[in-house]
C-alpha cells in the first residue's frame, strides 16, 4: 500500500507542477486547493499554491531547474502525507490526474503512432516524432527478394 501512495504521490507532485506553468491552471486551481486543504484552511492552501507557481513560472523563465525540482519534492511530501491521512483522498486524487490528462501541455492526450517503412532499402533507422516518451525499439523483418518464375 505505502508504493502505491507513493506512486500517487509522486505522480500527483509532477502533474501539478506541469498544471501550475500551463494556461490549465486557472480551470483547476480551485479543485486543487479543495483536495489539498482536506479539513484545513482552502484559503491558506490556495495561497501556497499560488505562490508555489509564482517561483515555478520565475524559475521557468531564467531556465533554473532546482527551484522546480525541490518543489515538486515538497508537494510529493504533501501529498503523501495527505494520502496516508485520508485514504478516500487517493480516489480524488486519482480523478483530477484522469481529468487533466490533455491539460497539462495544453494539447491532447499522445496517441499511438506506428510506421513502416517498405521499400527494399534501408539505409538507417527512421524516427518521426515531435516528443518522444515512453519505449523506443525497432522491429525488422528480413524479407528474401522473390525471383520471377
Amino acid at each position: 500500500m505505502e508504493s502505491e501512495i507513493a506512486a500517487l504521490a509522486a505522480s500527483g507532485a509532477i502533474t501539478l507542477m506541469g498544471l501550475m506553468v500551463s494556461d490549465a491552471w486557472q480551470q483547476v486551481r480551485a479543485r486543487v486547493g479543495r483536495l489539498v486543504s482536506r479539513g484545513g484552511d482552502e484559503r491558506v492552501v490556495t495561497a501556497e499554491l499560488e505562490a508555489t507557481r509564482a517561483e515555478l513560472v520565475a524559475a521557468e523563465r531564467t531556465g533554473d531547474t532546482a527551484p522546480a525540482m525541490e518543489l515538486r519534492t515538497e508537494w510529493e511530501l504533501r501529498l503523501r502525507q495527505l494520502l496516508r491521512a485520508d485514504p478516500a483522498a487517493a480516489a480524488e486524487l486519482r480523478a483530477l490526474l484522469a481529468d487533466t490528462e490533455g491539460l497539462r501541455t495544453g494539447m491532447p492526450a499522445p496517441t499511438s503512432v506506428h510506421n513502416t517503412v517498405s521499400g527494399g532499402t534501408l539505409h538507417g533507422p527512421v524516427i518521426q516524432a515531435g516528443t518522444v516518451t515512453g519505449t523506443v525499439g525497432t522491429n525488422t523483418t528480413t524479407v528474401a527478394p522473390t525471383t520471377p518464375a
